[in-house]
């Protein structure tokens, strides 16, 4: 049997509302329209008709229900439905008594607003194809009676109570304050004065039960930080202010600073740091407002951690730095947690630094430099080369003070004078090419601003070798045999030099005549007269005087010095 065509046509509210379909079929649904209030409870009935039997056949009804929505084109029965569990009943006959039509009955307790739909009825019968649903069914409407906030000028208040549901039986208004009845009548308006710690409700007289919610001002709200825990630089950070409150509350936040007419940080529930600073630590709150009134938060403590930044260093006191004073030196950086602090000197100056170190990371500061001034330490000379100094070599000598500030240096050779006159000045004392006569006694005196320290004698003893000899008779004048001479041959020699006399006999590979720096004759005689001559010499070389004429007979003593014999002399020289 095929489906009944239904009519679409639409009844007021209240009214039976017909669907007749093929062969008879018929459904008649009471009400067709329903406006209910949010946790009432509403009732709605089908009655309809279907052929006794069909077929020789008898008809019997084996399946009733009620829906709203349909999984796979098939009804959802309200009885499975989880959205209705525990709040649906249905009651009714689906066979015929006498004169009566089967009907069912639907029953909802405890509305939703989430249950506004439409409602339709299906049964399903022994007989093939025996399915039918009436149309249009019955539409809901559950709405929640509200209480409009209306903000007046000179800081009053009005309060409305509307709702989209009205019948002759609820067409007066009461009004609650804290649960309690204030006030009773037509006028959907009331006006009062609030305090912010009440709440107000409205019903309609005769639906009591079911009242509007309450309006009331903000509670004190609370703070929330996400993500709770420590909060570390550049991390993301969000403050939540919440408050209960009808209507809806506006959120103000504000960052103490200690200035009592604080100014507005930010608007709105949230407060949102992408990458958190150092400077946003601080203390802030909120404040929860609607038109019944404005409550403020505690205070929430934002300690953001982060490591140390580079730290400087800082030296007590400034200026110039003496020798024994007290100096500080201060290590700063600004870390959160605290740091610790490690100092380091260069191992080859007065360069100081140091290291701040905290669990989230480590940082080093530039160097300082101490430049300590002190008094001059007595001052040391060092000769370079060291060892033998051999005239004609370079020599160098060199006066050192440990000195803050650096030191002058004034040189002097010592010459027995009490007023010693400088010498040279300057750290260096240098002999290009040193001779016999720079050997002495050399000292040096270094001075600076704190005063002045002289150092030990340093002793320059110049090695070189034997000048050319001169030879001396003693007695001087005339020679009479039988008298006692003595001839001496003298050299400026360092070391001393060894003598050796000689005596010309026209031999050139001459003897030796005697060793030593005298050539003594205790009783001289004629045969002794001659020509005489010697020879001075060390380990750096060696020099032959000049010939001393002998004449023991009558003739005073002479020298006779021939262009020869001081050739001869300069050639040993030059051999030596």
């Amino acid at each position: 049997m095929s489906s009944p065509e239904f009519s679409n046509s639409i009844s007021t509210r209240d009214s039976i509302y017909l669907v007749q379909g093929q062969d008879g079929e018929a459904a008649t649904y009471t009400p067709t329209e329903i406006c209910a209030l949010k946790g009432s409870t509403v009732e709605m009935q089908c009655s309809y008709t279907y052929p006794y039997s069909e077929k020789e056949a008898v008809t019997r009804v084996e399946q009733a229900l009620w829906f709203t929505k349909e999984e796979d084109k098939e009804p959802v029965d309200l009885r499975s439905d989880s959205e209705y569990e525990g709040r649906v009943e249905y009651q009714g006959n689906d066979q015929y008594y006498s004169s009566y039509k089967p009907y069912s009955r639907l029953r909802i307790s405890d509305l939703r607003e989430s249950d506004s739909a439409v409602y339709k009825f299906r049964f399903i019968t022994n007989q093939p194809g025996g399915e039918y649903t009436g149309e249009p069914g019955v539409s809901l409407i559950v709405t929640d009676l509200k209480v409009e906030v209306i903000k007046l000028t000179g800081g009053q208040v009005e309060l409305k109570c509307r709702s989209i549901c009205r019948s002759a039986d609820c067409s007066s208004y009461v009004w609650y304050k804290n649960g309690k009845k204030i006030e009773e009548g037509t006028s959907s308006s009331y006006r009062g004065n609030f305090n912010p710690d009440d709440s107000y409700s409205c019903a309609l007289k005769g639906c009591e039960d079911f009242h509007s919610p309450s309006v009331y001002a903000p509670k004190v709200p609370s703070v929330s930080v996400s993500p709770s825990g420590e909060i570390v630089e550049g991390s993301s950070v969000t403050l939540t202010c919440s408050s209960d409150a009808n209507p809806a509350a506006t959120y103000t936040w504000y960052k103490k600073n200690g200035n009592p007419d604080q100014e507005a940080f930010r608007t709105g529930p949230q407060l949102d740091f992408v990458s958190i600073q150092s400077s946003d630590s601080g203390e802030f709150y909120c404040t929860a407002q609607n038109e019944l009134g404005e409550k403020t938060s505690d205070s929430t403590s934002i300690d953001v951690k982060y490591a140390p930044k580079v730290p400087s260093v800082s030296v007590r006191p400034s200026g110039e730095i003496v020798e024994g004073s007290s100096v500080t030196l201060t290590c700063s950086s600004d870390a959160n947690p605290a740091a610790t602090y490690t100092w380091y000197k260069s191992s080859d100056s007065g360069e100081f630094y140091c290291t701040v170190q905290n669990e989230l990371g480590e940082k080093t500061s530039d160097s300082t430099s101490i430049d300590v001034k002190y008094d001059l330490k007595v001052p040391s000379v060092s000769v370079s080369p060291s060892g033998e100094i051999v005239e004609g070599s370079s020599v160098t000598l060199t006066c050192s003070s440990d000195a803050n500030p650096a030191a002058n240096y004034t040189w002097y050779k010592k010459n027995g004078n009490p007023d010693q006159e400088p010498f040279r000045t300057g750290p260096q004392l240098h002999f290009v090419s040193i001779q016999s006569s720079d050997s002495g006694e050399f000292y040096c005196t270094a001075q600076n601003e704190l005063g002045e320290k002289t150092s030990d004698s340093t002793s320059i003893d110049v090695k070189y070798a034997p000048k050319v000899p001169s030879v001396s008779v003693s007695p001087s004048g005339e020679i009479v045999e039988g008298s006692s001479v003595t001839l001496t041959c003298s050299s400026d020699a360092n070391p001393a030099a060894t003598y050796t006399w000689y005596k010309k006999n026209g031999n050139p590979d001459q003897e030796p005549f005697r060793t030593g720096p005298q050539l003594d004759f205790v009783s001289i005689q004629s045969s002794d007269s001659g020509e005489f001559y010697c020879t001075a010499q060390n380990e750096l070389g060696g020099n032959t005087s000049d010939s001393t004429f002998i004449d023991s007979d009558s003739d005073p003593v002479y020298q006779s010095v021939t262009a020869a014999q001081t050739e001869a002399t300069e050639e040993q020289e030059d051999q030596v």
